[in-house]
């Protein structure tokens, strides 16, 4: 287990040293703040995970603290503490990017939960970043075919709103990039993007990634586990391959965008969520419907948008863009130059069927530029196209 940082803040030597002790005991290490002038400089010197923070202190008071903190771009988590708490300053210091807020005196059990909690949150805060620098760097849709151009207008249209948006096509196609692309023009841009593949998740277990679970709700259920809805709170949850995923899954998804509230499994507290739904599917949902395979209500909810992206077949004149792309993208994983290719190697590409779409386009411009020399020629593309050892 990571070691990770703490620090309390606030005014009172009893409640830090009490709080130090226990939070010592769970293998945290702690720092003290007297007041919210200390602990901004301690903030500014030193990366913590999570802060405990009073609200009423001398000098600087726990809300403009953390006004402070996030106008430095500081990404510690704040749980804030108070004695003279109330619904109003609750939802101040949420609206101001705190995590939680907790009543003093603190209920040991809620304040450790939050703790884990708060540090789980900021792990995602780390990885959303690292998938948006994906996203702008090699997370792009190329090509100018009018087919592509249709997708990008309905992007530039859709993306602003909240509406719930189903990507329809066959597999390799780029349904991924395509939500990508609507959360990153979106709103909701600075909250976490939520990618869950529903087919690679086994039935048993899709309804606790979802929605979470609670300690001991199952035999292997050691710890509190934060569903992706949770996860993905102010923010969006694209439900890849959304026609595989099982009907009791479906019905709690149902309740979900119709509530905008959730349950863990084995709980029954009810958790009020804001998450933009984008769903993908390779599959004809209307014949799942005939088979009752797929919920015709939750289509309905979720097929606010349709967009349809094509197969790559339909749109051979991307492929020499998509070449270069793919070239400068696998010389940049493998810390070469990109490799030229020759133009009659990339019209060759464009004579083969493509049934695996981009996807399988990516492989084999990878293939190319490992088993090829300095230039990739039309003599290679048709050598090694579909080589295998």
């Amino acid at each position: 287990m990571p070691k990770y940082n703490l620090l309390i803040i606030d005014d009172e030597r009893a409640i830090r040293s009490t709080l130090k002790e226990i939070l010592e005991f769970e293998n945290y290490n702690v720092d003290e703040a007297k007041d919210g002038e200390e602990a901004l400089t301690m903030l500014r010197q030193k990366a913590y995970n999570v802060a405990l923070c009073d609200v009423k202190m001398p000098k600087m008071d726990g809300i403009q603290l953390l006004q402070k903190a996030q106008a430095d771009g500081i990404e510690t988590q704040f749980i804030m503490i108070s004695a003279h708490g109330s619904i109003e300053t609750a939802v101040e210091a949420t609206k101001l990017g705190a995590f939680d807020f907790i009543p003093k005196p603190p209920d040991l059990n809620r304040l450790l939960v939050t703790v884990r909690n708060a540090l789980d949150r900021g792990v995602l805060v780390v990885e959303t970043k690292t998938l948006k620098q994906k996203i702008s760097g090699k997370s792009d849709i190329v090509g100018t075919s009018a087919a592509l151009e249709r997708v990008r207008d309905a992007i530039s249209k859709v993306a602003p709103t909240d509406a719930r948006v189903m990507i329809l096509g066959p597999n390799g196609v780029g349904k991924e990039l395509v939500a990508k692309a609507i959360h990153k023009n979106s709103p909701r841009v600075n909250a976490p993007l939520v990618v869950v593949n529903c087919a690679a998740i086994p039935s048993e277990l899709i309804e606790s990634e979802l929605f979470g679970h609670e300690k001991g709700a199952f035999t292997s259920a050691l710890k509190q586990h934060i569903g992706k809805f949770e996860q993905a709170h102010n923010g969006t949850l694209f439900l890849d391959e959304i026609g595989d995923m099982s009907l009791s899954a479906q019905a709690k998804v149902l309740r979900a965008l119709q509530e905008n509230k959730i349950s863990r499994v084995g709980g029954d507290k009810e958790i009020t969520v804001d998450v933009r739904i984008i769903a993908a599917t390779n599959k004809d949902l209307r014949k799942e419907i005939d088979a009752n395979r797929f919920r015709e209500d939750l289509y309905h909810r979720l097929s606010v948008i349709l967009v349809k992206v094509p197969a790559l077949s339909e749109r051979l004149e991307d492929i020499p863009a998509l070449v270069e792309k793919f070239l400068s993208d696998i010389a940049e994983d493998y810390g070469n130059s990109a490799k030229k290719i020759d133009a009659s190697a990339v019209t060759y590409l464009q004579t083969l069927p493509w049934t695996g779409n981009i996807r399988e386009l990516r492989n084999v411009v990878e293939r190319l530029v490992i088993l090829s020399g300095p230039v990739i020629t039309e003599a290679d593309a048709k050598m090694y196209a579909g080589y295998s050892f």
